[in-house]
């Protein structure tokens, strides 16, 4: 997340997309030509138009200014990300996230990560670490495609397998077992649950994504995981609680980490 005087904006590839204040909407177009004086990699800026919808999370956007194109190359931890950020969720503030995940990663696993998106998690994990097979399972026909574009564009399809589908239908149907699975969804990760713990191996380990106050971030996002792991009698140890991200004043992305006993 990038700031200048005006308000925050996020760089995907070489788009901008911005936040403009009610009360500046008029100096919108002189807004954007700010930022790509600042930001010299920038030939498009689009304005947020309300916040993340419906299933897919997808976001709307305003052109402002520069190339009307929606489609770019994202590069982070060492990977590259093909992307049209008007059709796949997508957010380049987990970067140091998804790199703080995979550097978990040292020895041969097999990686399970839900709600996959255009890649992120797989294609890095593939990249970056010993893992041994990466599976991805992603709703949105659109950004499953482009995952597996972006398999091909790092050279690591023969590492990531990149599905299709409803999470609660495909993961069941692998018929496999993970030492590693990774849940990003933005919100209500917690119905999948029941289909990680599933897919888990004895000693696996879980990474769940969750939004919750400030004030109780551990209490509230442990207990989900807990009344869960009770639901499916599995034991679990709890490795740690990690704030990744700001949804509000007050309100955070957190994920839990925990182990399968």
């Amino acid at each position: 997340m990038v700031r200048t005087e005006i308000r925050a904006f996020d760089i995907i590839g070489d788009i901008a997309i911005v936040e403009i204040p009610k009360n500046t909407k008029e100096k919108e177009k002189a807004i954007a030509a700010r930022i790509v004086s600042q930001q010299k990699n920038i030939r498009a800026v689009y304005k947020r138009i309300g916040g993340h919808e419906g299933k897919l999370r997808l976001q709307k956007l305003k052109h402002i200014f520069g190339e009307k194109r929606t489609v770019t190359v994202h590069k982070e931890n060492g990977v590259s990300l093909k992307l049209d950020i008007a059709k796949a969720y997508f957010s380049p503030r987990q970067a140091t996230e998804r790199k703080r995940v995979f550097l978990q990663i040292k020895k041969p696993e097999t990686v399970l990560v839900m709600f996959s998106g255009v890649g992120p998690f797989t294609v890095s994990i593939a990249k970056n670490t010993p893992a041994t097979s990466v599976y991805g399972v992603e709703l949105n026909r659109i950004a499953h495609k482009y995952a597996l574009k972006n398999a091909k564009l790092n050279k690591v399809e023969a590492k990531v397998t990149s599905l299709y589908g409803d999470v609660h239908k495909i993961v069941p149907k692998l018929n496999k077992k993970f030492d590693r699975i990774i849940m990003p969804l933005p919100k209500g990760a917690e119905s999948f649950l029941d289909v990680a713990f599933a897919a888990a191996k004895k000693g696996a380990i879980i990474h769940f994504y969750d939004f919750e106050k400030e004030d109780d971030i551990t209490e509230k996002s442990v207990a989900k995981v807990a009344a869960a792991s009770v639901g499916v009698n599995k034991k679990i140890r709890i490795l740690s609680v990690v704030k990744c991200g700001q949804l509000a004043p007050r309100a955070y992305r957190v994920c839990v980490d925990f182990k399968i006993l």
